[in-house]
């Protein structure tokens, strides 16, 4: 796959063996659940690690005062696109747990694979804050794609966007249609077939998550 300056792929090694209980299809929906949260925790102390808004604050230690750094209030928006990227959601609260929560609802149409918008509520002052926008899977890169779009037209400038799992397809439309937005993938996948879905993949994260099929 094309390398892209604002696409990040981990390799971390924790990580990958959480993936690969992640895929297997005995692994249980709470365990599913769990892994889901964890690797999304572990992909957001890496993809915050630079960029994070913060501001300057006084502690008094038992030995004396000292100046340190610390997240800014009110700075952080969580944005999961429904409805697999809720299973992400407590993953970042890990890490930012006072950040706002908005939600994006899009479904994809069967027929043609593109998405649809069904609902969108963020929070007030979006514009003014650091979004992570959540999908475990990066197929077609559609939906993230539309999602971007969404959050772009309510002013929001700072966007990052985190996926479990990526397929090339789907990576590099985000890629280039929104080259101002860091992607984080923690695995790339071979490509996907004939009817959307990554190969190898993991199935469908939101039946997986949630226990519908």
């Amino acid at each position: 796959m094309k390398a892209y300056d604002n696409v990040v792929i981990f390799h971390h090694p924790l990580i990958q063996h959480k993936i690969a209980i992640l895929r297997d299809e005995k692994t249980s929906m709470k365990e599913f659940r769990e892994l889901i949260e964890e690797i999304t925790t572990l992909m957001t102390y890496e993809a915050m690690k630079d960029g994070v808004p913060t501001v300057t604050k006084t502690v008094k230690t038992p030995l004396e005062t000292c100046q340190q750094q610390v997240v800014a209030d009110n700075a952080i928006a969580i944005v999961p696109i429904l409805r697999a990227g809720l299973g992400m959601v407590n993953g970042v609260h890990t890490l930012f747990p006072a950040a706002r929560v908005g939600h994006i609802g899009m479904y994809r149409d069967e027929e043609t694979l593109e998405p649809k918008e069904y609902y969108c509520k963020l929070p007030d002052g979006i514009e003014n804050k650091f979004v992570i926008l959540l999908d475990p899977m990066l197929a077609t890169g559609g939906s993230a794609c539309d999602a971007i779009d969404l959050l772009k037209k309510h002013g929001c400038k700072n966007i990052r966007f985190m996926a479990i799992i990526g397929a090339p397809e789907g990576i590099a439309k985000v890629a280039e249609t929104h080259p101002d937005v860091k992607v984080y993938v923690s695995t790339l996948d071979r490509e996907l077939n004939e009817n959307g879905y990554i190969l190898p993949g993991l199935g469908d994260a939101g039946d997986r998550l949630f226990g519908t099929k």
